[in-house]
């Protein structure tokens, strides 16, 4: 990018060269060598076209996951969270076995054991997530929530979360149970067992939470 000065004022493309204003000054600038049919078919392109979907893809799929527990979220009280975040979906997609590379997926990576674990193991700002002893199982019809003992709690919020991949979409549902001392709650299964959820929950002391994160 260089100025130039002329009694002659120039805006748009001569040539290889393209003329503008930029904060009062007359610039000029070489064309960008970027072809969008190049890059959209060119197999030079193709792996940044790979990275770009798969980025793209990762980033969806964390706003929307992040959309839908915004109000807990804040009480993070981390900026740069929605980063950190978006590098856990990244790290989830890579476990994907079953697409090649451009075309791998959360979705994909939340199937195996180890993805899920990912996701359990984000933690929110400087809140405690949850060990190996909080663990959900399922049933036919409802779904059971096993509490470390070591809990200290009054009341449990658990937040069932229903994403649509193909069209970065999320349903939830938000479900309020008191503690009296006990380590397992039952709580209602909201949608089919064909559909992709996640569970996140929230444990409250005198209305306070003290940890909350994946299950």
């Amino acid at each position: 990018m260089a100025t130039y000065e002329s009694f002659i004022k120039l805006n748009g493309a001569v040539g290889d060269l393209v003329f503008y204003n930029l904060n009062g000054k007359n610039v000029v600038r070489k064309k960008s060598g970027f072809n969008k049919t190049a890059y959209n078919k060119s197999p030079t392109y193709e792996k940044v076209r790979q990275n770009s979907f798969e980025f793209g893809h990762c980033s969806k799929v964390g706003k929307i996951i992040r959309l839908s527990i915004s109000n807990y979220i804040e009480l993070a009280n981390e900026v740069l969270l929605y980063q950190r975040f978006a590098k856990v979906m990244t790290n989830i997609k890579d476990l994907d076995v079953e697409h090649e590379k451009g075309k791998r997926s959360v979705k994909s990576g939340l199937k195996t054991n180890e993805g899920r674990n990912i996701l359990q193991q984000f933690q929110f700002g400087n809140i405690p997530n949850f060990n190996q002893n909080t663990y959900i199982s399922l049933s036919l019809w409802d779904r059971t929530l096993h509490l470390d003992k070591k809990i200290v709690a009054d009341e449990v919020v658990i937040v069932s979360i229903k994403i649509d991949f193909e069209n970065y979409l999320t349903e939830s549902f938000e479900e309020e149970i008191k503690l009296r001392n006990q380590t397992e709650l039952i709580f209602k299964n909201h949608f089919s067992e064909e559909d992709d959820v996640i569970l996140f929950v929230a444990i409250k002391k005198a209305s306070q939470i003290v940890q909350m994160g994946f299950v």
